[in-house]
C-alpha cells in the first residue's frame, strides 16, 4: 500500500513539473506582459458582412515580442501581427526587461531539466543516499 501511494506522488509530482515547465515556456514566449489601451476604430474596419464593429484593440508587449495591427494591401479588413521585435539581446525593451530575460531563461531550463530528471525518478529514487526528489525539490525552488 505504501508503496502504491509513493508511486503515485511521484507520478503527481512528474506530471506537474512537466505542466509547470511547459507553463514557464509559454509565458516566456508570450506577448501578452504589457497590454495596451484599447485602439478605437475606424469606419475601415466595420464589418460589412454583419454590419458591426469588431473588437477593440490591445497592442501587446512582451519581453522580446510584441503584437501589433497592420492593414493589408488587398484587404480592407485589419490584421494582428506577432513576432519578435528585438533582434539580439541588446535590443530588449530595458535593462530591466534584459535581466528578467536572463532569470528566466535560467529558471525555464532548470525547470527543464527537473522534469527530465523526474521522468526517471519512478524507476530510481535515491542517488548515493540522496533522494533525488529532494534534490529536484530544491532545484525547483531556485527556479521558482
Amino acid at each position: 500500500m505504501c508503496h502504491v501511494i509513493v508511486t503515485c506522488r511521484s507520478m503527481l509530482w512528474t506530471l506537474l513539473s512537466i505542466v509547470v515547465a511547459f507553463a514557464e515556456l509559454i509565458a516566456f514566449m508570450s506577448a501578452d506582459w504589457l497590454i495596451g489601451k484599447a485602439k478605437p476604430s475606424s469606419s475601415e474596419d466595420v464589418d460589412n458582412r454583419t454590419g458591426g464593429s469588431p473588437e477593440p484593440y490591445h497592442p501587446t508587449l512582451g519581453i522580446y515580442g510584441r503584437c501589433t495591427r497592420i492593414s493589408h494591401m488587398q484587404l480592407s479588413r485589419r490584421d494582428t501581427l506577432c513576432g519578435p521585435y528585438a533582434e539580439n539581446f541588446n535590443e530588449i525593451a530595458s535593462g530591466f526587461w534584459q535581466a528578467t530575460a536572463i532569470f528566466l531563461a535560467v529558471g525555464i531550463m532548470i525547470l527543464c531539466a527537473v522534469a527530465f530528471v523526474s521522468v526517471f525518478t519512478m524507476c530510481v529514487q535515491s542517488i548515493m543516499k540522496k533522494s533525488i526528489f529532494n534534490v529536484c525539490g530544491l532545484l525547483q525552488g531556485i527556479a521558482g
